[in-house]
This record gives structure tokens, C-alpha cells and sequence, in this order.
């Protein structure tokens, strides 16, 4: 009986201190409940929206110059609108055709997306040569790691542009032409040895007269434009224009405001200037624009 009453007392004692310990989660949903939760977001990485461009007639190509540049045909247009004024002011001041500056501008920047026009403002593919006392960036180009010319901002590698082609003798030449033939320009710059690309003439009037850049050296020399580009945009009577790839384009004429524009083809402004990535209400004669 003693023996019972000792065994029945251990077993109590036992019974009583298993109850006071902690409860373990052992299945795998309390243990992911009880594990803190960790940022899985990298520092420092901030998404971007990807730029749209209309597919219609928006082609793509490949630019090869100082680097390898894929762009597209709205790219190009767009660098165009951006630098035309400049590229007539040049021509005013210094006698390059205008239409020439917008060619080499494309190619040599990749329409301003090529890593010289990124990193270094440099849209000709300027060299350092021996006479530079600007900043510069090392490229590979001809020889690997070459010194070219780095600026501030866009608009002063135009400006270095029309002095380097007016300083250098071996481009006199070039200033006997006529102020607006780019085909002698294009030819003479290659055998006056601005790029070694046996194609750079073909290329600069290649894109000379599919984007209709000759139109800015008649707005400089008060010239008739007749459009190259058989898909050009050709005006009618109306004053609306036709296009043989894309006809909803108008030709802005003289006079021409967004508003007037708008109310012509019976469409909002904002919506004029979204369809065609205008970032304010300037206009110039010959600029076409998408109406519909």
C-alpha cells in the first residue's frame, strides 16, 4: 500500500511540471505565422515607364557610328524637331547647310541616343586632335579608348561642329559650294576626310532626303521646297496634306497655330500635342504633324 501511494505521488509531481513549459508550433503554418517577414526590394531601383511611340510607319534601324544604335523613325523625327532651329541658325552664321548639320548629327548620335551624344553632349563625333583644351572621354572608334570632345550641353557640340568645319583648312573646300547642294557637301566631307566610312556621303543624303531635312536650308534661302521623300506629305487644296504610308498628317503652313489646327480637324489641343509629343504650343512652316 506504502508502495502505491509513493508511485501515485511521483506521477502527480511529473504531471505538473510537463504542463508549466512553453507551447513549440510544430506544424509548417505556425512556424511561417511566428517568422518575420523580410524587404525583398533592392535599394535604389526605381521603374521607369517605357516611352511609347505609335507603331504606324514608326520603322526601325540600326545606326552605326561611334557605337551601335538601334532608333526609330519617330526617334529620328523628334531629334530633328529638337535641333532644326539650331541647325538653321548654324547655317545663317557660318554657311553649312542646314540640312547637312541634322544628317551628321543623326548619324554621328545615333539620332542622340548613341553613347557619345550620352555620356560626352558629342553629336559629330568630334575628336580630341591637338588644338583641345575642353573636356574629353575615351571611346573606342578607329583605335580603342580615343579622345573625343566632351561639352556641357548639346547645343555647344553644334556650335563646336560649325567652327571645326570653318578652322580647318582641309574643309575650305566645302564653303565653295552652293550653300544648299548637301549631295556636293556629303560627297566633299568624305574626301575631306571628316569620317573613313566609304559610304558617309550615301548615308547623310539617305537620311537628307527620307526625312526631308533640304526643307531647312529653303527656310534659310527663301527657296520653294519640293519634298524628295516619295512619302512625303503632298497638300491639296484644302490645306490638308495626303501621305502614300500614312495619310492623317498635316503640313503646318504659315500662320498655323495649334488651335487653328485643331479646330480644322475638329481635335482637342492637349490631344494635338500628345499625338505628336509636343511639350509647348511652337510651331514652323513645313513641320507635320499627326491629326487623326
Amino acid at each position: 500500500m506504502f508502495k502505491k501511494i509513493i508511485a501515485l505521488f511521483v506521477i502527480s509531481v511529473l504531471a505538473s511540471c510537463s504542463s508549466s513549459k512553453p507551447t513549440i508550433a510544430t506544424t509548417k503554418k505556425q512556424a511561417a505565422v511566428q517568422k518575420p517577414r523580410t524587404a525583398s526590394a533592392k535599394k535604389g531601383v526605381t521603374s521607369r515607364p517605357t516611352a511609347k511611340y505609335p507603331s504606324r510607319n514608326n520603322t526601325t534601324e540600326v545606326i552605326q557610328s561611334t557605337s551601335k544604335t538601334v532608333v526609330t523613325s519617330d526617334l529620328i523625327n523628334n531629334y530633328v524637331l529638337q535641333y532644326k532651329d539650331i541647325a538653321m541658325g548654324n547655317m545663317k552664321a557660318y554657311g553649312i547647310p542646314a540640312s547637312i548639320i541634322l544628317a551628321q548629327g543623326i548619324l554621328e548620335s545615333g539620332a542622340g541616343r548613341g553613347d557619345l551624344a550620352v555620356t560626352a553632349n558629342n553629336h559629330f563625333g568630334i575628336k580630341c586632335h591637338k588644338d583641345w583644351l575642353g573636356e574629353s572621354v575615351r571611346h573606342d572608334d578607329d583605335s580603342a579608348q580615343e579622345c573625343f570632345r566632351k561639352y556641357k550641353e548639346s547645343a555647344e557640340s553644334y556650335r563646336d561642329h560649325a567652327l571645326f568645319l570653318v578652322g580647318k583648312n582641309r574643309y575650305a573646300v566645302l564653303f565653295t559650294y552652293e550653300k544648299d547642294d548637301y549631295k556636293a557637301w556629303s560627297k566633299g566631307l568624305r574626301a575631306c576626310g571628316y569620317a573613313t566610312d566609304p559610304n558617309y556621303p550615301d548615308k547623310l543624303i539617305s537620311y537628307i532626303e527620307r526625312y526631308n531635312l533640304h526643307q531647312y536650308d529653303c527656310q534659310v534661302t527663301g527657296k520653294n521646297y519640293t519634298a524628295i521623300n516619295n512619302s512625303a506629305p503632298i497638300r491639296s487644296s484644302s490645306g490638308t496634306v495626303s501621305n502614300s504610308n500614312d495619310p492623317n498628317l498635316y503640313e503646318v503652313q504659315k500662320g498655323d497655330t495649334l488651335y487653328s489646327i485643331s479646330k480644322k480637324f475638329n481635335i482637342l489641343v492637349d490631344d494635338l500635342k500628345q499625338k505628336n509629343n509636343l511639350s509647348d504650343n511652337t510651331l514652323s512652316v513645313g513641320q507635320r504633324l499627326k491629326v487623326k
